[in-house]
């Protein structure tokens, strides 16, 4: 599993002093020979670019601490083709913000499948943003943006159709930080295995009152898979995030206009003041 945690807000948690000895014990991965058919079926002509990500999640991934060394033989199943099939519920030439990207999951995958999709990789820590950009930059992933901070920070200042997270938070408090983000009748898929039902039970009187009108627990991979993803879909009505989050957009909208007023305030000052003799 991909560590975004909740150590991403503790002193000292962007340092990883154990990243040598994780590496050390990490099995060796001939990733090309472990790839599965349904790899090349998910990820068509960028199926290179997906062996290369794997290869570095489970060497430069596991040294920075961002996956853990006994999860590298299972990279394929677990982790990248698990969250590619995601792509199966996104619209085309769709918008999508993966929350506490960590390592890039779901984020990379989903926008290697779907390179019609503009994924952005939201994350705190600093260490995972230069691992992210460094992967970006390596697989040549156009697609792909890479921005350094928390989901609360950015309400007002993004908004995109769909919002995906793997393994960040509890489904109440994830659904707190990713539906502000959403435009309005956007998605939320969060990627929660077993305890999907349970943790749905749990959030549906949560989820209401930040503006969802509907959700459900769906898989995806099926007939691809073989053990099919299990997601939490969570779709917003008119105002995604209820109505503390409609105020701080309309706060930052406000803000944002008064900005640009003053700026063009400021060049008709400049240019139309005749000197005094």
């Amino acid at each position: 599993m991909d560590t975004e945690s909740t150590a991403a807000g503790r002193p000292g948690a962007d340092v990883d002093p154990d990243a040598e000895e994780r590496a050390a014990e990490a099995p060796e991965l001939d990733v090309l020979a472990e790839a599965p058919a349904a790899a090349r079926e998910v990820f068509g002509d960028r199926f290179d670019a997906a062996v290369r990500y794997t290869e570095l999640l489970a060497t430069a991934g596991v040294r920075r601490g961002l996956i853990g060394p006994r999860e590298v033989p299972r990279l394929w199943d677990r982790h990248v083709l698990n969250c590619a099939v995601l792509a199966e519920l996104l619209p085309s030439g769709s918008t999508l913000c993966d929350v506490g990207s960590g390592a890039g999951l779901p984020g990379i995958p989903v926008a290697l499948a779907r390179p019609d999709v503009s994924v952005t990789l939201l994350e705190p820590l600093l260490r995972r943003t230069t691992f992210l950009e460094e992967v970006v930059r390596e697989l040549g992933l156009e697609n792909v943006t890479v921005l350094r901070g928390r989901a609360e920070e950015m309400v007002g200042k993004l908004a995109v159709d769909v919002v995906t997270a793997r393994a960040v938070a509890p489904l109440d408090r994830l659904a707190g930080w990713g539906l502000p983000l959403l435009r309005p009748h956007g998605q939320m898929l969060a990627l929660k295995g077993d305890s999907a039902e349970q943790e749905l039970a749990d959030s549906r009187a949560g989820l209401a009152k930040l503006g969802a009108v509907e959700w459900s627990v769906i898989s995806v991979g099926e007939g691809t898979l073989e053990t099919s993803t299990r997601v939490v879909q969570v779709k917003a009505g008119e105002s995604p995030g209820g109505v503390k989050a409609a105020t701080r957009r309309a706060k930052v909208a406000r803000a944002g206009r008064n900005a640009n007023a003053g700026a063009k305030g400021g060049e008709r000052g400049r240019g139309g003041r005749r000197r005094s003799r």
